[in-house]
């Protein structure tokens, strides 16, 4: 069977309930992050920005035993400097518009997320994991780093110690190891879409302005001293107050009914 190299054909995406879409990966053998993959991605943050409606997105594999393999291999040994530069480049842009996006994401990984394909699953808000999960950052192996967000946002996770292990030693992290340190936000021995598409419909209930400056915060955390963590804290309270939903939830909570969160 021929590979599929449009991003349409890589990359589909649906919205599953109200407030959450769904976006599938399927590019055999094993997801590389290939342009036509990347360019999918694009198309799909794309779309979830353009519904204006979308509150969770959730990224997962058609792929059985793969959620992503990592950067394409191929393509790399055929590019000079300035190519591998604006191949790395789209990699990052990808990850970043998922972290900064205004919605939350949610990798849902049952099979192996290595290299690009664990940096991508990182970027993401929260990660879901099935009981074939594995994860790893094995560029060491080919004379390269983690390069995409890896050796920012893995410390961030696991912390230094942890990070280093698994970065110098490319060894593959298994599911209940990947929960136990923080890799991973939530095991499951079923189905992991399943899985993720119960935790998006957690997270759609609340104010999703609300959820991204918690967001923010954490992150700042990790960036700022702790008493300008503080200030960073208070400005975002204040602002909730002011602009946000906050007027409409505690309302609600006072006529004791659901809160009417847009």
């Amino acid at each position: 069977m021929a590979e599929p190299n449009q991003p349409h054909d890589v990359v589909t995406w649906k919205m599953e309930a109200p407030g959450i879409m769904h976006v599938t990966m399927a590019r055999p053998p094993a997801n590389a992050l290939g342009v036509p993959l990347l360019e999918g991605m694009h198309a799909a943050i794309d779309a979830a920005v353009a519904a204006g409606s979308v509150k969770v997105v959730i990224v997962s594999s058609a792929l059985d035993g793969f959620f992503a393999a990592g950067a394409d291999i191929k393509h790399l040994s055929s590019v000079d400097a300035g190519s591998f530069t604006a191949y790395g480049d789209q990699m990052r842009a990808v990850n970043d518009r998922l972290a900064s996006a205004s919605f939350l994401s949610i990798a849902a990984v049952d099979g192996l997320a290595l290299g690009g394909g664990l940096e991508l699953a990182m970027a993401c808000t929260m990660r879901v994991c099935g009981p074939r999960g594995k994860y790893g950052l094995p560029e060491v192996k080919i004379g390269l780093i983690p390069g995409a967000g890896g050796t920012q946002r893995l410390p961030r996770l696991v912390g230094r110690g942890r990070a280093l292990d698994i970065m110098l030693t490319a060894r593959q992290v298994p599911a209940a190891e990947a929960l136990a340190i923080g890799l991973v936000d939530r095991l499951t021995e079923g189905d992991v879409v399943k899985e993720a598409l119960a935790l998006a419909e957690e997270l759609v209930g609340a104010s999703l302005p609300a959820q991204l400056a918690v967001v923010r915060t954490v992150d700042a955390a990790f960036d700022l001293p702790i008493e300008e963590g503080f200030g960073y804290e208070v400005a975002q309270e204040q602002s909730l107050f002011e602009d946000g939903e906050a007027a409409e939830g505690i309302t609600a909570f006072v006529e004791k009914r659901p809160p009417n969160f847009a």
